[in-house]
């Protein structure tokens, strides 16, 4: 069992009259450079790794790229919204070592960021990851029920499919090492699933879904804006701070790389008209920023919370 028992103080950034806190629930080294990225090149790396290293993101004795697991919380007036929900207590993943039989606090880091589970409105799964559903569920006597059991999920139709397909073509190779069956099928079982498609869906004025393709067949993020102030939670349309100067190299997780490299593109040109918030899933703390264009490219003005 994999115990990570640091508890986290929660700090918020403000959006208008919303605000956002981060849960963390762990910070695993995932990859190095050249196996994060199938465009890789040393050369162009090199002259990112200082950077990198001083903003804690890579590691230049390891060469490994250094993440972030961590929920997004957004409040406004009317609803609490949980985006992501990481990897999950007591799974088997045997084949996604970082997750197998993890044991974390992230429910008391949750109500430390003044969250009841009971009391949450809406959970946004940008893409059926296993990374991104895990806390969806919780194990109680046996069986995995939901943990936000008066919450609406939120998932990709699209996405909900393409695993749906893998799942049934081989049941004794459970899809996304598992996470189809105990992070979301018991929630569709509960009758507590909504499916988007590839339109905007609001959940309340200027809080809605809108679709970020390329990562998975059916990523979507959710944009909030309050009082002119605006704030895009994107999931994995950026896994890492590096993709923010070199929006071209996708991961190898990307199932359309050139379409994820065109979603990143519009997000961050997005980012500078607006000076929206960017807040991906993955970068480490302080795990958000604006983005100010750099000539051709772009560069991370990185945001520090405020206090909660």
């Amino acid at each position: 069992m994999v115990l990570w028992r640091r508890r986290m103080n929660m700090k918020r950034h403000r959006i208008g009259g919303f605000t956002a806190a981060r849960v963390v629930e762990i910070e695993p080294p995932l990859a190095t450079p050249a196996q994060m990225f199938p465009d890789f090149d040393p050369e162009i790396f090199r002259a990112h790794a200082g950077w990198l290293t001083e903003r804690d993101a890579y590691d230049p004795v390891t060469d490994m790229l250094k993440l972030s697991i961590h929920s997004w919380v957004l409040r406004t007036k009317h609803h609490t919204i949980v985006i992501d929900t990481c990897c999950g207590n007591d799974r088997e993943r045997p084949k996604f070592p970082i997750a197998h039989h993890l044991d974390t606090p992230y429910l008391d880091n949750l109500r430390a960021a003044g969250v009841d589970p009971d009391k949450v409105d809406f959970v946004c799964c940008t893409h059926l990851h296993v990374d991104h559903v895990g806390w969806n569920t919780r194990l109680e006597n046996g069986r995995w029920v939901p943990t936000f059991r008066n919450a609406r999920y939120l998932f990709s139709k699209a996405d909900y499919d393409h695993w749906d397909t893998m799942n049934r073509a081989d049941p004794a190779k459970p899809a996304n090492y598992g996470a189809f069956d105990d992070g979301v099928l018991p929630v569709v079982s509960a009758g507590l699933a909504t499916f988007v498609d590839g339109a905007r869906h609001e959940l309340e004025d200027d809080v809605a879904i809108e679709p970020a393709p390329g990562h998975t067949p059916g990523s979507v993020m959710l944009a909030a804006r309050s009082e002119g102030a605006e704030a895009l939670f994107i999931g994995d349309a950026m896994h890492h701070p590096l993709q923010i100067v070199l929006p071209d190299w996708s991961t190898r997780f990307c199932v359309d790389r050139a379409q994820a490299a065109r979603t990143r593109r519009a997000i961050l040109e997005r980012c500078v008209e607006n000076r929206s918030l960017l807040a991906p899933a993955h970068f480490k703390a302080p795990h958000a920023c604006r983005v100010h264009r750099d000539g051709a490219a772009y560069r991370a003005e990185f945001v520090e919370m405020g206090e909660a």
